[in-house]
């Protein structure tokens, strides 16, 4: 059965700034941080194999929300990364499924290895060493398995295009395909594309319990704070399987 991921707001503070930014030596120095709530969400039992309970990092996001503003159309190749030490590694065959390996975006030229994202010990969740993978948060269901697979990257980095870049460019029926270990691979069509100030993020929307496998990309989006060197929006995609 999935449980609802609650208080999750993913990259908050993303990369130091737009390519025409110079980044501090400390890209995250500054990025708000999240409580989670402290109620539990009720649980469902699906027809399918049964998630693995999920454990959701806290984030406090900024206070002013400001008008959100195009990402720039032009996006960069990814390329595979060695995990991070601090990234816990996942078996080759979680509780709920093989463990993903590989995530393709065709429509934005998105072919990237996947990392391992757990939580940091102040219950923040990690994010990627730089900005030319993703990762897969082990505290949701890995693609493929009922409930909401969240797969986090940078939108730049230290001056760089990052992984997601033009994330805000995919449109509804556009493909996402996730390769798994087991050699298999499992297909989404996109949905939806949203995107959230950080401070009326829509926890229940994107974390939310769901019977069927369902997917959200997340990466930072909208107007760049210089003063606390991070973005003031999220952006979310989410998508369905392809059947």
């Amino acid at each position: 059965m999935a449980r609802t991921l609650l208080g999750l707001v993913l990259l908050s503070g993303c990369a130091g700034g737009p390519p025409d930014v110079v980044a501090t030596s400390d890209p995250f120095a500054g990025a708000p941080s999240i409580t989670a709530p402290s109620t539990t969400a009720p649980h469902r039992t699906t027809p399918s194999a049964t998630a693995p309970p999920r454990t959701a990092p806290h984030i406090t996001a900024p206070s002013t929300a400001v008008p959100s503003t195009a990402v720039p159309s032009t996006a960069a190749a990814a390329t595979a990364a060695v995990p991070s030490p601090a990234a816990p590694i996942a078996s080759a065959t979680t509780p709920g499924g093989p463990r993903p390996v590989r995530l393709r975006i065709p429509a934005i030229g998105v072919d990237t290895g996947l990392i391992t994202l757990g939580l940091q010990p102040d219950g923040s969740l990690e994010v990627p060493p730089d900005g030319t993978t993703a990762g897969w948060y082990t505290g949701s269901p890995p693609p493929g398995a009922p409930g909401p697979a969240v797969l986090a990257a940078h939108v730049d980095w230290k001056g760089t295009e990052g992984v997601f870049y033009n994330l805000s460019a995919v449109r509804p029926g556009d493909e996402v395909s996730v390769d798994r270990q087991d050699s298999s691979a499992t297909r989404f069509a996109v949905t939806r594309v949203a995107q959230y100030p950080k401070d009326r993020f829509p926890t229940d929307d994107v974390y939310g319990d769901v019977d069927s496998p369902q997917l959200r990309l997340i990466t930072c989006g909208g107007d760049f704070d210089h003063g606390a060197r991070s973005y003031r929006d999220n952006i979310v995609v989410y998508a369905e399987p392809v059947h």
